[in-house]
């Protein structure tokens, strides 16, 4: 058995991370089995590199060896690309035709961008992992085939799996054995020294000398996040090759080259922009509904304390319709002579629990004076999810029904508001 270093020269792979080493040696233990392997990581890393090793350390080597971008193939033609079809099938099925799975038989197939498959194709391709079948389309007539599956993908699985995107059973048949590729940001060693093979190889390709980096230019090229990986490193290194006339290149000279560079040496923060968006509408409602409340227990406060140390009823009787008219507003006329009775003395607010229970301990009096103390205790509670259906209805019926024009008054976005409406049955 060859051994890593072998590999990497034999396969033209540039680096000596020990993430890059322990991937390369997965591979050549698994290459010799029938095992199905799944190669992971980001778009541009090399992930094409391993099953080229995979089936020439296997017994395979000397069979068909097919590489299928799956990305790349129209979903109403990858059934046909992949199992092939016979003559009518579809509309321009003029003849039959032999799909990868029969004309690699004895070989390997490696499908890149497995995550892109439609469910469909996922399922005949889970029938071929399981007991090596096949069906043409457009035909009933089940084909074996003995064909090893290497698969790669950029999507990150467990994601696609949640979102029904990608069958969960397929992906345990896929990834008997898993190899991740590092991302190029990670492999910081790595990154001056395949700079340096690309300029060369670009170069003599040219025929041109040789670029070269000064030291600041190569922090700057270690310091960058790399998006691209591999690919974009590559791309870089043969613009700078062609275009520049001075083949000693500053860091002035590579930052114009990288895109974003300021922005790409920043951490990287994942989902923040989603989650603002996801709850910025609710606090923002919650926010004001909160500040509403304060207000309005504040001058509750207020008005229970005169009633506890005054008898002057006819104080708190306007006291209390000043309140009922600030928290209800113009509108609502009936809460307000509703107000006026002996019945609502005070409007329909939850008393701190000190003050309650305060008002509770006072003995009865035969005046009734304190006869509210027991009516504060009957009230409903209002909570708030009570004062957010409040201000909704308000709302509605104030742009008659218009729902957009409501979201807007509320600083809602109008999606939030219908959810709201759901939910609360309005």
């Amino acid at each position: 058995m060859e051994n890593i270093q072998a590999i990497k020269q034999r396969f033209e792979i540039i680096g000596n991370d020990p993430k890059l080493n322990r991937a390369i040696e997965k591979a050549i233990q698994v290459a010799p089995t029938d095992i199905s392997v799944l190669v992971t990581g980001e778009s541009g890393v090399g992930k094409e590199s391993i099953p080229k090793i995979i089936h020439s350390l296997s017994h395979r080597k000397h069979a068909k060896y097919i590489a299928v971008n799956c990305g790349a193939i129209p979903e109403g033609t990858i059934d046909s690309e992949l199992f092939g079809h016979e003559k009518g099938a579809f509309t321009g099925a003029t003849s039959t035709r032999s799909g990868y799975f029969e004309v690699a038989d004895g070989g390997t197939i490696f499908l890149d961008e497995v995550g892109e498959l439609p469910l469909t194709t996922q399922v005949r391709l889970l029938r071929v992992l399981e007991n090596g079948e096949f069906l043409k389309v457009g035909s009933s007539q089940v084909q074996k085939t003995n064909v090893r599956i290497v698969a790669a993908t950029n999507v990150n699985m467990f994601d696609a799996i949640k979102k029904e995107k990608f069958r969960e059973d397929l992906y345990y048949r896929l990834s008997t054995v898993e190899l991740n590729i590092p991302p190029l940001r990670e492999r910081e060693g790595d990154i001056h020294l395949l700079f340096r093979k690309f300029a060369s190889d670009f170069g003599q390709k040219y025929k041109m000398p040789t670029i070269r980096l000064d030291d600041n230019a190569i922090q700057l090229l270690l310091k960058y996040r790399w998006p691209g990986n591999i690919r974009q490193l590559r791309n870089i290194a043969e613009q700078v090759s062609v275009l520049e006339e001075k083949r000693n290149i500053t860091l002035e000279t590579l930052n114009g080259y990288l895109p974003n560079s300021s922005k790409n040496n920043l951490p990287a923060v994942v989902g923040q922009e989603k989650k603002e968006s996801d709850f910025s509408n609710e606090r923002e409602i919650l926010y004001k509904v909160l500040f509403d409340m304060k207000g309005d227990l504040n001058d509750l406060k207020k008005l229970t304390m005169e009633l506890l140390k005054n008898n002057d009823s006819q104080k708190v009787q306007e006291e209390n319709e000043h309140l009922i008219q600030k928290i209800y507003g113009d509108n609502n006329e009936s809460t307000t002579q509703e107000a006026n009775t002996e019945e609502s003395i005070l409007p329909i607010l939850q008393l701190p629990e000190p003050i309650t229970e305060k008002i509770a301990a006072r003995p009865s009096i035969t005046d009734d004076k304190y006869h509210f103390a027991e009516e504060i205790e009957e009230e409903e509670t209002l909570s708030l999810q009570e004062k957010e259906i409040e201000l909704i209805k308000k709302s509605l019926e104030r742009n008659r029904g218009k729902r957009k024009a409501a979201a807007s008054e509320l600083g809602i976005s109008e999606r939030t508001l219908y959810r709201k409406i759901k939910q609360y049955d309005l």
